[in-house]
């Protein structure tokens, strides 16, 4: 939450657009990491990857706590900090992947809607622990040994720090090796350990790439919309999930006769947009001029979208924020327990790697695009478009929703 005023503070030349920067810096570091850790886990102890991926992170937090200390150039010094906290974050990938292996079919669900609980309760308490720390004030206080300022701005990642290094730890002395087939019978670490053979062996088979390919474009799209707003009946919560969610956007469409105020303060003689003398006339009718005295309100006069789109009231959004918010936890989780069982016993820290990325991608477009629509077209045609994804994601999700399965089930190992 302080990334923008800190990065104002430490830099007068940064800009809303450099924000941006700094913003999607995190999710393109994750992109390019998450591949390579879940690479590494397949060959090696997990703990190695988790261990490395803490460390660069840790390391960068302090980068970031440090970067008002250069007489120039600051930005790019938090550019570079927030991209090497992203590329961190790609142990993600060999966090599934571990659970994926540890857990039965039976299991599965369950550990990973657990993870994407732990998840949620972080997006939660991160801001209020960015609100308590408020109060220490932009000054703070400064240890003058080692150059640190702690204020408002840096102790939520001092926080950080402080926790990476417990994980390193709790790592290092709790963490072991473990892997079962889907009945949940042990099996042999095959990623870097030979253990005794009365362990039961990896099933063999094919993975089904289409099913791998497809869910990794629902992933996608179900990442995509929450950037723009992060057993048997797997298949069909993640259908109804889909469903949800269309129609939480369905109803945000702009309806109705009522229009917005217009920002008229803004107003020059050069920036009347294409419109035709009879909406400006009725936009004038509907929405008279604000109090002189008071800052500039409303909807910018230079979207033209303004004069002709309804607006959008405060129960129509918190509907379907609720819709959205409902819609996208099912999906999610859904999403890589599905994408596990189709991937099946075998190593998966490639394949969990690529499905994180695919996140990370949604997590920089989706922001680009809808600001981007929103500016040029307005709600009507930026969350028609989102509609219209949802729907096409559903269509996907209908032509492959058979070949959804888990690869025991597939190959005869389980019954459905």
């Amino acid at each position: 939450m302080s990334i923008w005023p800190y990065l104002q503070k430490i830099d007068q030349t940064a800009d809303a657009s450099f924000l941006g920067w700094v913003i999607a810096t995190f999710s393109l570091g994750q992109m390019a990491a998450s591949p390579l850790f879940g690479l590494w886990s397949n060959y090696r102890p997990r703990k190695e990857p988790l261990i490395v991926s803490i460390f660069i992170s840790v390391a960068a937090n302090c980068l970031y706590a440090y970067v008002h200390l250069p007489p120039s150039h600051n930005k790019y010094y938090m550019l570079v900090a927030r991209g090497l906290v992203g590329f961190g974050a790609g142990n993600v990938a060999v966090i599934r992947s571990y659970i994926a292996g540890a857990t039965s079919l039976q299991e599965r669900t369950s550990a990973m809607a657990n993870t994407s609980a732990c998840q949620a309760l972080g997006f939660i308490l991160g801001p209020v622990f960015q609100t308590c720390f408020a109060l220490i004030g932009e000054k703070g206080v400064t240890w003058d040994t080692i150059k640190l300022q702690i204020n408002m701005y840096t102790a939520p990642v001092l926080l950080s720090v402080f926790l990476g290094i417990l994980n390193i730890i709790l790592i290092l002395t709790i963490l072991r090796e473990h892997r079962v087939d889907d009945s949940g019978r042990q099996c042999k670490n095959i990623n870097f350990e030979e253990v005794s053979t009365d362990e039961v062996q990896v099933p063999q088979g094919n993975i089904d790439q289409v099913a791998v390919v497809a869910t990794n474009v629902l992933f996608f799209v179900v990442l995509f919309i929450f950037a723009l707003f992060e057993t048997i009946g797997e298949r069909a919560i993640l259908l109804g999930g889909l469903i949800v969610v269309w129609v939480g956007f369905f109803i945000l469409l702009p309806w109705g006769n009522q229009f917005p105020k217009i920002q008229w303060e803004d107003l020059h003689n050069n920036s009347i947009p294409n419109t035709t003398f009879g909406e400006i006339i009725i936009t004038l009718w509907k929405s008279p001029r604000e109090d002189h005295n008071e800052g500039p309100t409303g909807c910018p006069f230079e979207q033209a979208w303004c004069l002709y789109t309804p607006m959008i009231h405060l129960a129509q959004f918190l509907i379907a924020a609720v819709l959205v918010g409902i819609g996208y936890p099912s999906c999610n989780v859904m999403s890589y327990t599905l994408y596990s069982k189709i991937l099946g016993p075998k190593p998966q820290g490639v394949y969990m790697g690529w499905l994180t990325a695919s996140g990370s991608a949604a997590r920089i477009l989706g922001p680009v695009f809808i600001s981007q629509v929103y500016t040029a077209w307005g709600p009507r045609w930026a969350f028609s478009l989102v509609c219209g994804l949802v729907l096409l994601t559903i269509t996907l999700l209908g032509v492959v929703y058979k070949r959804l399965i888990a690869f025991s089930v597939r190959h005869g190992g389980i019954q459905e």
